[in-house]
């Protein structure tokens, strides 16, 4: 692969490291826009789902709204990032943009669910290239060594897409409808578009290497077949059906076919030689571990408070705001940190175990539980998180070559998704599954019946239930999540485990400035042109 760089690159990072130019801030906020995008998606269009389905019927196929844009963004996360080393930054994110725009204005036209599930997966596709894209581009354009504070207010826009985002989806469905939900992102995004055509500038890259076409169809088929078991598994289809089993085969098989193709190949999609680094493998594992803790936190924590603790669903963002706040916090003091002393291994091992302790605390909540004590056991877990999120991302793109910051950043990415699906998936089962137990013990035949097509009750129906049976369904849920948290803190000791084995290797680029010198010579700086 031919990869062209320019010399002005090192004094480029070199004033990244000591004060940004505004170029360079236009393209950050640019970049935030983007991730905001991609975040506030899910969020925004859950709070408006009852009433498109409303409107265009098709309830059976309600779930496939969300996994056709779940399956398209992580089937296509690594691609974007091998495309983006390849033929250059820019290029690639800018496409991922206009996709994603694309998307969102059909989804907005759709006139019923199967145009709506297509059209919302043409947004996943764009959408798996703005998160490899936003933080490849940091990757480029900043040195290591003063990252971390921009991907803490990376972390801070993605704390706050998912406690604003259920809000506006609920204000925008009441007052302009459904399809504003997706037309909301096309000035966002034309924004981000125009800032970033304008004002970056990256070495541009040209490679006649082809693309590995077997390669990505091996991936896409084996990530395919995993979030398709995470997402039917216990739901669509029972976890011992033929359908799962044969997922679960074409799964392993795609994925082990791909490994092995990938020492073949001659440029492959994932380079294995990436997985040398102990420091980006323990990253990926401790993604994967955040991704599976953050998402099942999020799905169960609502359920909770409004299920046991009688909260309003109109606010659940808000519920969510203690650990989104402290995860907020902390990513922006552990970035700021790690700008100024180059150390960072703390981090992850003290996000590990106060990921294990929240996690623990919030195994501990029952029927009498207060918000205060829930709100204080979920910061617990937020300060954990927040240690993790993005100081992940920074050791694992400190961890390769310039060339392979593209792959380093998607691989990242695609663990943490397939984290997030995982979490879903098997600590919803063990949550329905401790449901529909309790609701036999206390209800008996009526409870059972209750919970048979879905263990997550709204307040409509709670409030339907005779008194008996509501106690019964209050007590569950404290069962349920029980156990769900509980498996979550027996998890998250994985996490510690790896941080305790990350290698402490200095980062690369300027550091706090003495005598006029940067802390790190200009040849170990990443190789930018100047903005």
């Amino acid at each position: 692969m031919a990869d062209t760089t320019d010399t002005k690159g090192q004094s480029a990072a070199g004033a990244a490291g000591e004060k940004q130019p505004k170029s360079v801030r236009v393209v950050l906020l640019a970049l935030m826009i983007a991730m905001m995008l991609a975040m506030l998606d899910n969020m925004i269009i859950g709070t408006a789902m009852p009433t498109i389905v409303g409107e265009l019927g098709g309830l059976e196929h309600l779930s496939w709204v969300v996994t056709a844009y779940t399956l398209a963004t992580a089937a296509s996360t690594p691609l974007w990032g091998k495309l983006g080393d390849m033929y250059g930054r820019k290029g690639t994110f800018l496409s991922s943009i206009v996709i994603f725009l694309i998307g969102s204005a059909l989804s907005g036209m759709a006139q019923n669910m199967g145009e709506l599930i297509g059209f919302r997966a043409v947004q996943g596709l764009g959408a798996g290239g703005l998160m490899v894209g936003v933080m490849a581009i940091i990757g480029d354009l900043i040195p290591p060594r003063e990252r971390g504070k921009y991907q803490g207010m990376m972390a801070g826009v993605m704390a706050l897409a998912m406690i604003g985002g259920p809000l506006v989806g609920g204000t925008i469905t009441d007052n302009w409808g459904w399809r504003w939900a997706f037309y909301i992102n096309l000035p966002l995004g034309v924004v981000a578009l125009v800032a970033v055509s304008a004002v970056l500038h990256l070495p541009r890259k040209r490679s006649k290497a082809r693309i590995d076409y077997l390669g990505a169809a091996l991936l896409t088929v084996g990530i395919t077949a995993i979030v398709l078991v995470t997402t039917w598994g216990g739901t669509e289809y029972a976890w011992s059906s033929a359908r799962i089993m044969e997922l679960i085969g074409i799964g392993v098989a795609a994925l082990v076919g791909f490994v092995f193709w990938q020492t073949r190949a001659a440029e492959p999609v994932v380079p294995l030689h990436i997985f040398r680094s102990l420091n980006f493998t323990l990253m990926s594992v401790i993604g994967f571990i955040t991704g599976f803790v953050m998402f099942g936190a999020t799905l169960f924590l609502p359920l909770y408070q409004q299920s046991v603790q009688g909260a309003s669903a109109t606010n659940s963002g808000l519920l969510l705001l203690p650990m989104l706040g402290a995860m907020l916090v902390t990513s922006m003091v552990a970035g700021r940190v790690t700008t100024s002393t180059g150390k960072y291994k703390v981090f992850p091992v003290v996000g590990s175990a106060l990921m294990i302790v929240g996690l623990y605390l919030l195994s501990t909540m029952d029927t009498g539980t207060s918000r205060l004590t829930s709100g204080v056991f979920m910061a617990v877990v937020g300060l954990g998180m927040g240690c993790l999120m993005q100081i992940t991302m920074l050791v694992a793109q400190n961890s390769v070559e310039m060339k392979d910051m593209g792959v380093a950043s998607s691989s990242t990415t695609l663990f943490r998704t397939l984290g997030s699906s995982f979490g879903v998936a098997i600590m919803g089962a063990l949550f329905n599954n401790r449901v529909q137990d309790v609701m036999s013990e206390r209800a008996g035949a009526l409870g059972s019946k209750v919970t048979e097509q879905s263990a997550q009750l709204d307040a409509k129906s709670l409030e339907k239930l005779p008194v008996l049976v509501r106690e019964a369904y209050q007590h569950a849920v404290s069962a349920g999540t029980h156990s769900a948290f509980l498996l979550g803190a027996v998890v998250a000791v994985v996490a510690l485990v790896a941080a305790v084995f990350v290698k402490e290797v200095p980062l690369k680029g300027a550091g706090p400035k003495e005598d006029g010198k940067p802390d790190t010579p200009a040849a170990q700086q990443p190789m930018v042109e100047a903005v």
